[in-house]
């Protein structure tokens, strides 16, 4: 089970992360963590980048070690992480990477309510994702491989996780589309049948509930 932190946003592994490299002020952290592809990893939102270093450093895992002054601009503080920082940087990593906890997926979602389309519709609208995840994947494994003459394939991990997952989900939207387009998906024509004569989702419902699902018409 993951463990409550206190700072649980991603955001403060990702400020951890980078501070643990060398001591830096804010905008230094926010360039750094743009750099690093950080804001795409863990999905960062940049409005919340003062609240997570200021809630790191008033738990411990941060602390101020100066201040320098560039000019005329005001004054940055400087922040360096902590021992009790680096055992967390660490500690969290290490769940983050053996422990799978749940996530929202909008997919998941659409998935969970299909049954509101009619099937036909369903297997142009997976059509449309496939196209997109195709581009995704291009995109990606472009990337990938602009990067590895650069950097480490130790750095590159999480590219390579994301080309696998823009895969995996391609195939199966594909998997999915092809067997309702070809009638092989169990059912398919009862689920097309409850768009062509009208049924509600409550008939639909009671269908389900009284084990019905052999029927083509809701039960009187």
């Amino acid at each position: 089970m993951a463990r409550k932190r206190k700072v649980g946003n991603l955001m403060a592994l990702a400020v951890l992360s980078v501070l643990a490299i060398a001591p830096m002020h804010r905008y230094e952290i926010a360039a750094r963590l743009r750099e690093f592809g950080k804001d795409h990893d863990m999905g960062v939102k940049w409005g919340s980048l003062y609240t997570v270093v200021d809630n790191l450093t008033k738990h411990g895992f941060l602390e101020i070690t100066g201040s320098e002054r560039d000019g005329a601009r005001p004054e940055r503080t400087i922040y360096r992480i902590t021992d009790a920082g680096r055992a967390e940087l660490t500690d969290w990593t290490r769940e983050l990477i053996a422990s799978p906890q749940p996530e929202q997926r909008p997919f998941m979602a659409g998935l969970s309510v299909v049954s509101v389309l009619p099937p036909d519709e369903v297997i142009e609208l997976l059509a449309d994702r496939i196209t997109k995840l195709e581009s995704a994947i291009d995109a990606a494994a472009a990337q990938l491989a602009a990067l590895e003459g650069s950097l480490p394939r130790l750095f590159l991990i999480e590219d390579d996780y994301e080309l696998a997952m823009l895969t995996a989900e391609a195939n199966w939207a594909r998997a999915l589309r092809d067997s309702l387009a070809d009638g092989s998906f169990p059912q398919v024509e009862m689920w097309r049948s409850w768009h062509r004569d009208g049924f509600t989702p409550a008939d639909v419902g009671t269908m389900v509930e009284g084990g019905l699902l052999g029927e083509q018409r809701p039960p009187d």
